[in-house]
């Protein structure tokens, strides 16, 4: 399974466990009673890691705040932090000011100082990723933005306006203005 396909799982799961913890601790009047009628519930710093059909690890979700909103069943995170697990173990880190989830978590769009980075571990070569918007589709492995991005690593600086990924095929272009350099490390 895809860290994309995890991640729709992941929040599938933060919605059903939201949902009973809230009709366990207390009823329904009482919890919206001090809301806006806009939200159906909130979490506050926390951490949700979503399993795969094998039980290991797919993705792990950290934020101060998710709110879900009660009319379209879509999903605003302050801050999230996705966790995403290498064949290895090892973690790629994705960061943004917000995040937002579509109602069937066939969407995520991450807006805000969006940054990926690659495991801290000596047998992957540090990488990075940088942009100011990127729209993340998990069920078709893919991941796209029509904004700057600038990917570096040991030698190496590509930028570019549009950027799409293919995580299945371990894939990506640059749409328009893409730049390169590369210094070889001794």
């Amino acid at each position: 399974m895809s860290w994309r396909t995890g991640l729709g799982a992941l929040l599938l799961v933060a919605a059903l466990l939201s949902g009973w913890a809230l009709l366990r601790n207390g009823s329904r009047s009482d919890i919206v009673a001090g809301d806006d009628g806009g939200k159906d519930y909130v979490l506050h710093d926390f951490q949700i890691v979503a399993l795969d059909e094998q039980g290991k690890e797919s993705t792990t979700l950290r934020a101060p705040l998710l709110e879900r909103t009660r009319s379209d069943a879509t999903m605003n995170i302050t801050t999230p932090v996705f966790l995403l697990p290498d064949q290895d173990g090892n973690h790629w880190e994705l960061r943004s000011d917000k995040g937002w989830v579509s109602a069937k978590g066939e969407q995520l769009k991450l807006t805000g100082n969006v940054s990926g980075d690659s495991p801290k571990v000596p047998a992957v070569p540090p990488t990075t990723f940088r942009t100011d918007h990127l729209d993340v589709f998990p069920k078709e492995n893919r991941a796209s933005t029509d904004a700057k991005v600038t990917m570096t690593r040991p030698g190496m600086m590509q930028s570019g306006v549009g950027f799409e990924l293919d995580s299945k095929t371990k894939t990506y272009r640059f749409l328009s203005q893409s730049k390169g350099s590369y210094t070889p490390t001794r």
